[in-house]
């Protein structure tokens, strides 16, 4: 199977969104929950190749692996718990990125990016080691489980001082339970777990407007140079 990734689904500005592309990959699997290794930074509109193996599936830059991924089974991924829009809201106002962003292009978290091109989570962060924003969901994301895995991404990084120490997404297990509808608005979380030398660990969970689970996420990121 080839694929793109388009530009408009960039994280850092020259290579692709890490959740959105993990989600690209998992959707090669056609597995409820899937887990995702990102080994290189995925190019931008360049033609990759998906390829299934008896293990997974890959991702081929080539001869170039760009990511794997392989089915979760029924692996636990603790939730996040939930606070109302109306605090998810004003954590958003306060987000450290609007202030400093190591990648501000982000398509899901990225403040340059415009309504309607980007998602423009914004997570702020509770004190408590949570992150909390608002998905206000546009048409051309409705419906598709690739954007909660988009969604899932950035908001767990972010409760890790990511603005001050710039990492990306070296892996990602995740499952998608369902989807938002057009002009809903979803509350989604996310949490530090730990971290350890340029490793930090991180769990996030998209809600419904009407409190229903979208999905839930544990992600590895890996500290970067910039």
């Amino acid at each position: 199977m080839k694929l793109t990734i388009d530009r408009r689904f960039r994280g850092p500005s020259t290579s692709g969104n890490g959740g959105y592309v993990a989600a690209l990959v998992a959707g090669g699997l056609r597995v409820q929950a899937a887990t995702v290794t990102l080994r290189t930074p995925p190019p931008l509109e360049v033609p990759l190749r998906l390829v299934a193996e008896p293990a997974g599936v890959r991702l081929l830059d080539g001869d170039a692996e760009v990511a794997v991924g392989v089915d979760a089974g029924s692996v636990e991924l603790d939730a996040v718990p939930a606070v109302d829009a109306s605090i998810a809201g004003g954590a958003s106002a306060d987000y450290p990125g609007l202030r400093r962003h190591p990648f501000p292009e982000c398509f899901v978290c990225g403040p340059q990016r415009e309504p309607g091109d980007g998602l423009r989570l914004f997570p702020g962060r509770l004190g408590d080691g949570r992150t909390a924003c608002l998905w206000n969901v546009a048409a051309d994301v409705a419906g598709e489980p690739r954007f909660v895995w988009a969604a899932l991404d950035c908001p767990g990084g972010w409760s890790a001082p990511i603005e001050g120490r710039p990492m990306v997404l070296g892996r990602m297990t995740a499952r998608v339970i369902d989807v938002p509808a057009v002009g809903e608005e979803c509350v989604v979380m996310g949490q530090l777990l730990g971290s350890e030398g340029r490793k930090t660990w991180t769990a996030t969970t998209a809600f419904g407007s009407d409190g229903r689970e979208l999905g839930r996420a544990h992600a590895t990121w890996i500290s970067v140079p910039v």
